[in-house]
């Protein structure tokens, strides 16, 4: 998909990209019942079955509707039932009640991401323009981001089962020992951020800009379960003092008691995983912790060392540009070498920087232009990939962004100084 990441493909490969994202998609659902697909575990997670409607929405209302000759809807309720948040388009189902939403039925939703799939091979057929062919990569990269979504609102789902299911039967193989943390250092300067290539990008991550980054050191690797599993034994959720003011909150109402997916009992702990619960691997990264987590074991490790902290979002790109690409799988990997490793693949990394528009941002115009911007708020800005995001999709300037108190992701934590 290197091809779909950098806009670069020609245009004859554009339908036959199309059918191998929308096909991904599918095999993500394929072990899945209709009950796993139909329910929502929290406000923030959708069902399996909306996603993949969702997406297939997309594709109906800004490319099909506006082009195809004779347009007829393939459901007129849809455009209710599947709209996320686009005030420009209409009418939304409510966010938190997508769960009930039992009808139209996963048949039926398989039965319109195909009608939709045909309708788009015909249209793509008519040699689209430039301006079509663009709309179309932004569709992919959008679901894209909901393949991940689908892995990730499917674990959460999975967890509030007493039997924690698994999502898949694969073993999941110990990780190697971690190597040593190392703090690598970056001569920083008058930085060039944001996007620098001719193709695709979100445009959050536009335009590109000049920031004066000072001298600093990133972590040569993620902190691991071991290492975290020291910061709770040490009384790490006990100490107000290494807390911003709403994570101490939420640590006191009884939220935040450890990392989202970790197990205690009689002293041993485990991990919920999409392979299972399994022991807790001391190697691999700490995974599905909130912005306040990160922050107070940044602060733990500070006292212990020379002044550790989160990095800022320009630290980490700067940094990245000369990080390989990698990762993949249904859980982070370890480390297992020099240098910088783990920027992409394993955890989306936090950054103490609060998620707001680059200098001379603006928006599309129409619907399409609230994708991003309108989310600049109330936001904190994550850097890299995970474990579960799809192979191609990231890149050095990509933006992510949640609540600080957002844990369903695959997030964790890499050490500035």
């Amino acid at each position: 998909m290197d091809a779909l990441r950098t806009g670069s493909m020609p245009m004859g490969e554009l339908a036959q990209t199309y059918a191998a994202v929308r096909q991904r998609s599918l095999r993500i659902a394929e072990p899945l019942s209709s009950e796993d697909c139909c329910a929502q575990s929290m406000p923030d997670a959708s069902p399996v079955k909306w996603h993949l409607a969702h997406t297939t929405w997309f594709f109906e209302t800004f490319l099909l509707e506006p082009n195809e000759p004779g347009f007829q809807p393939h459901h007129p309720a849809f455009r209710v039932l599947f709209n996320s948040y686009y005030n420009g388009i209409g009418d939304k189902h409510p966010r938190p009640r997508r769960g009930l939403l039992t009808r139209p039925s996963l048949d039926e939703v398989r039965a319109y991401r195909a009608d939709v799939d045909r309708r788009m091979e015909a249209l793509l057929g008519g040699q689209p323009g430039q301006a079509l062919a663009s709309l179309l990569v932004l569709g992919l990269q959008h679901e894209q981001q909901h393949q991940e979504l689908m892995l990730t609102d499917l674990k959460h789902l999975l967890a509030q089962n007493p039997l924690y299911p698994a999502y898949t039967p694969d073993a999941l193989d110990p990780a190697a020992g971690a190597p040593v943390l190392e703090f690598i250092e970056f001569d920083g300067g008058l930085a060039e951020i944001g996007y620098n290539g001719r193709g695709f990008c979100f445009d959050n991550e536009l335009p590109r800009h000049r920031e004066y980054v000072a001298p600093f050191a990133l972590a040569s690797r993620l902190v691991t379960n071991g290492e975290f599993l020291e910061f709770i034994e040490a009384g790490g959720y006990r100490d107000p003092s290494l807390w911003l003011a709403e994570g101490w909150d939420r640590v006191c109402a009884g939220e935040i008691l450890q990392p989202l997916y970790w197990l205690e009992e009689g002293g041993v702990w485990r991990e919920f995983t999409l392979h299972g619960v399994q022991p807790l691997d001391l190697a691999r990264p700490v995974t599905h912790v909130s912005l306040y987590e990160a922050d107070a074991y940044a602060r733990w490790h500070g006292k212990r060392t020379a002044g550790s902290r989160l990095p800022t979002e320009a630290e980490w790109e700067f940094a990245a540009r000369q990080a390989a690409l990698s990762g993949g799988g249904l859980h982070p990997e370890g480390a297992d070498g020099e240098g910088l490793q783990q920027m992409f693949g394993a955890c989306w990394q936090w950054t103490s920087s609060s998620y707001a528009p680059y200098p001379g941002y603006a928006p599309a115009a129409g619907a399409i232009g609230e994708y991003n911007g309108k989310f600049m708020v109330n936001q904190y800005v994550l850097r890299g990939s995970s474990c579960a995001t799809p192979d191609g999709h990231a890149r050095p300037s990509y933006r992510n962004f949640f609540p600080a108190g957002a844990r369903w992701q695959f997030t964790g934590i890499r050490l500035a100084r």
